[in-house]
């Protein structure tokens, strides 16, 4: 493999790429990334740990002699980035890597490129189509209310239900649960996918890092079996197995009814909230919540930290609702929302659970606190 890369480039696909190479593995082949250099510019650089994965495009590498070649994770990522040449000569020999610049030469050992796994290509002729700006705005907004440490259920991911006409994202830690719908379409009748599939929340950070909103739609195929799921965007193709486990039956957390609807915007909440926080600590987290006409008013005390007391002017007209929250999962939520965006909560008492509403399909439910008084 002999090739001239422009290191801008290269260190764009490598500092993807590299995000899913594992520290540590019992095949040490997996702590290193491939890079396939072809000579009609579909150069690829691909990284796994087998359980995600990722085919990332290399722009602007002009190959003399195609050819495969291992990169050691650690050692050729501080080469790229400290180097101040436009471009590196890469050549292997199978059993040297030879990296020059201008002013640089490095000499590294080689690995045999057959010992690392194949990261899937997107191969599905069938799949649901969703643009890229809806998908980043899906998962910011679902994966920080999973639970990545527990072994109960599928928790540990985001559910996604995929239709012809749009795609839903779930994702819960059984104290709070985000979910969000946006629309979307089907290329050549692309079934609906069985099961329930999960897709882990490594999978999802990565993905997001990988999109931006000005990007073409994204292409979305859950193999058959729902045991893996394959998403390509305009510079990568993201494999990932699914999570196994029963995805909870997230419906029944809805209330039935609610008695009181309250308009709220998100910036002023946010903030309240985040000052009646201040005082709360590790065995103290709940901030009391009095909706009244005209106001909110929050509350906290903890011993030895003090006590805060905020009140905030709400556009409402009711019957007093007092509630107890943990302010962090109503500050994760508020955060991934614009301050100018209308919110609803949606209230019953103290002890049911409480839910927010915004109008471009977003739901947020969270169980209040019980407090002894």
């Amino acid at each position: 493999m002999k090739a001239l890369c422009n290191c801008e480039g290269l260190l764009t696909a490598f500092g993807m790429v590299s995000g899913v190479v594992p520290a540590r593995s019992p095949k040490p082949i997996l702590q290193n990334v491939k890079l396939v250099a072809n000579t009609d510019e579909s150069s690829i650089l691909m990284g796994t740990d087998l359980e995600v994965g990722i085919r990332h495009r290399v722009l602007g590498m002009k190959v003399e002699q195609p050819g495969t070649v291992i990169l050691p994770t650690a050692r050729f990522g501080s080469i790229l980035r400290t180097s101040t040449d436009q471009e590196l000569a890469l050549e292997a020999d199978g059993d040297h890597l030879m990296v020059r610049g201008l002013h640089a030469e490095f000499q590294l050992p080689g690995e045999d490129a057959s010992l690392y796994p194949e990261v899937p290509d997107f191969g599905a002729s069938a799949y649901h189509v969703v643009s890229a700006a809806d998908l980043r705005k899906l998962i910011r907004r679902t994966i920080f209310a999973t639970d990545l440490e527990t072994t109960r259920y599928a928790l540990g991911g985001v559910l996604v239900e995929l239709t012809a006409e749009s795609i839903t994202m779930v994702g819960t830690d059984g104290r709070r649960l985000a979910r969000m719908s946006a629309p979307a379409e089907t290329e050549n009748n692309a079934p609906n996918p069985g099961g329930s599939p999960v897709i882990p929340v490594k999978a999802l950070k990565l993905l997001e890092r990988n999109l931006n909103d000005e990007d073409p739609p994204v292409h979305i195929a859950v193999q058959s079996g729902a045991a893996a799921v394959l998403v390509r965007t305009e510079r990568a193709v993201i494999y990932s197995r699914l999570v196994e486990g029963r995805f909870p039956r997230y419906q029944d957390v809805f209330p039935s009814h609610v008695d009181v609807k309250i308009p709220l915007e998100v910036g002023p909440l946010r903030l309240a909230v985040e000052q009646a926080s201040i005082v709360t600590n590790d065995e103290s987290r709940g901030v009391d919540f009095q909706f009244s006409s005209g106001y909110l008013k929050l509350a906290s005390q903890t011993a030895d930290v003090g006590s805060s007391h905020i009140e905030l002017p709400i556009n409402y007209e009711g019957k007093p609702v007092d509630i107890t929250f943990d302010p962090r999962y109503l500050i994760d939520a508020l955060k991934t929302l614009d301050d100018k965006t209308s919110i609803t909560a949606e209230l019953i008492d103290s002890k049911n659970a409480a839910v927010f509403k915004t109008d471009d399909r977003y739901t947020y439910v969270v169980m209040p606190l019980t407090r002894d008084r």
